[in-house]
């Protein structure tokens, strides 16, 4: 199901909406470079299973409606060329829309993937909103590494993530001692059963330990 939402500037974006509206606590999901499309779709109805209130926001809209894309070559490059026009600032709104959606939940986390991995770590940072992050081979965080998050967060990289350099992570680890950081035998994109690089051992366990993190602090 989609809904409309308003960011603070005024900008009008849709959002992809799974389970119930009543439900106690709620999850906003962002999305990789390519939109919101069927794997984030199968994201945020995974998470409506276990009893949450989903939202995952088109943060693309800002350049064209109703980018959904595949994970071709020519998608990559598409992809990076979208996100390259999308500001951390206009995103950030666009979250904030998605979570204040969710007001009838007494909780929210938020989880991202790629490009909305380094989103949700600024969430974290930037946010009032949220109480949980997890964060999934998020390749700008490590640049943005001495935010201070305002809720507990978690993160997980791929040990075989040429994107994401073991000493990004380490970094990473250094810079912030209290955020749970999960390594995994993996590649980017390790999470998503629609790509080459998808693990299914690898994202079952991330699958699993974001499940019992989101469990502990939404």
């Amino acid at each position: 199901m989609t809904t409309t939402l308003t960011a603070a500037d005024g900008h009008i974006l849709q959002a992809y909406t799974a389970g119930a509206e009543d439900a106690e606590r709620g999850i906003v999901v962002l999305q990789e470079i390519f939109g919101v499309n069927s794997h984030i779709r199968d994201v945020c109805d995974f998470y409506a299973s276990k009893g949450y209130r989903v939202i995952a926001p088109a943060l693309f809209d800002r350049i064209e409606p109703g980018v959904e894309m595949g994970y071709t070559a020519q998608d990559i490059e598409r992809g990076k060329a979208f996100k390259a026009r999308v500001s951390y600032e206009e995103a950030l709104k666009d979250i904030e829309a998605a979570a204040a959606a969710l007001s009838s939940q007494k909780k929210i986390g938020v989880v991202g993937f790629c490009w909305g991995g380094t989103l949700t770590w600024l969430a974290a940072c930037r946010s009032a909103a949220f109480s949980a992050a997890s964060c999934w081979y998020g390749a700008g965080i490590a640049e943005l590494r001495d935010e201070k998050a305002q809720c507990p967060v978690q993160m997980h990289f791929g040990d075989k993530d040429k994107s994401i350099p073991p000493s990004d992570v380490e970094a990473i680890r250094a810079a912030q001692p209290d955020v749970d950081i999960c390594t995994y035998d993996a590649d980017h994109g390790f999470g998503c059963d629609q790509r080459g690089s998808y693990d299914p051992f690898a994202s079952e366990l991330a699958r699993t330990r974001t499940v019992e993190f989101f469990k502990a602090h939404l």
